[in-house]
């Protein structure tokens, strides 16, 4: 197979896919049937592979033929687009970035990953959460600039994306006032005792929690599991419970939810990363993300 075909030769192949003929194509395009057939057939040598086959009087798509559509059709409708990016970015001043957020992720860890871009006055971003696997796809396909995690990427060649590290943060255990006084002074036992707040096991940081209660023979009174982080500090901050969290954010639980800190397991770390489509020109604000680091 060579690289000598171009998006003519796929765009003629894509019309006469979707007309289902030559001629139709032909129309369509106002050209000459020989000129279509000739381009289709320079886009088989080039892949070495037939895309039609005939089908009575006509033509049917090979099973190649299919695969092609399939990835003409992500090109000519993301190419359909261009047009309408193209007037609102000459509209508006704004750099716009997309990040995707893993729902693993801190809320808090979150906003201090990205305040090194929302210092621009020109930034328009657009976060969106979602589970890791499907940001990783979304990633790989360019409907993402980046994706924030508290895991890496794992390693797939087929997904062309990698992972650096931001920045990693040791664990505390964060209390209530109400909790504090009767605690604080047989910490980490007391964790025995005191209504307990956890993040479910979504988060990679849980099953290190649960391998520090079993190394410090403590069966933790759970009362509540959040899978995000947010409403679990809310309800601790409404008394339910006592919960872990890096202390990257220390100065955040106090000032935002008044919860003060009870004990330390500075052995178990987390950690946060950036993932990266492997493209050849980045986005110019992600290297103001990575430098934090």
């Amino acid at each position: 197979m060579t690289n000598s075909y171009n998006y003519r030769h796929l765009y003629y192949f894509w019309v006469v896919a979707k007309e289902g003929s030559m001629s139709k194509a032909a129309e369509r395009l106002d050209m000459a049937i020989q000129t279509i057939s000739a381009q289709v057939h320079e886009l088989e040598k080039s892949l070495g592979y037939l895309l039609f086959k005939p089908a009575g009087r006509g033509i049917a798509l090979t099973e190649s033929g299919f695969a092609a559509l399939k990835i003409a059709d992500q090109v000519f409708s993301i190419g359909e687009k261009l047009p309408e990016v193209v007037r609102d970015a000459a509209k508006s001043p704004k750099i716009k970035i997309t990040v995707g957020v893993s729902d693993g992720l801190p809320k808090l860890v979150t906003k201090q990953l990205l305040e090194p871009i929302l210092k621009h006055g020109d930034v328009q971003l657009i976060a969106l959460e979602g589970e890791f696997d499907n940001l990783l796809a979304d990633l790989a396909l360019h409907r993402l600039d980046i994706v924030l995690a508290d895991r890496p990427a794992p390693h797939n060649k087929n997904l062309n994306v990698y992972s650096e590290e931001l920045t990693k943060t040791s664990i505390a255990w964060y209390s209530p006032k109400q909790f504090l006084k009767k605690s604080k002074k047989r910490f980490p036992e007391s964790l025995s005792e005191l209504p307990v707040l956890l993040p479910t096991p979504h988060s990679t940081v849980r099953l290190l929690i649960d391998q520090w209660f079993t190394k410090y023979d403590i069966t933790p009174n759970i009362v509540g599991e959040f899978e995000d982080s947010a409403l679990l500090k809310t309800f601790a901050a409404s008394g339910l419970g006592v919960f872990p969290a890096g202390k990257l954010i220390e100065k955040d639980l106090k000032e935002t939810y008044g919860m003060d800190l009870l004990g330390n397991c500075e052995e178990i770390y987390e950690y946060f990363y950036a993932i990266r489509s492997d493209k050849k020109i980045q986005h110019p604000l992600i290297e103001a993300i990575i430098k934090k680091k």
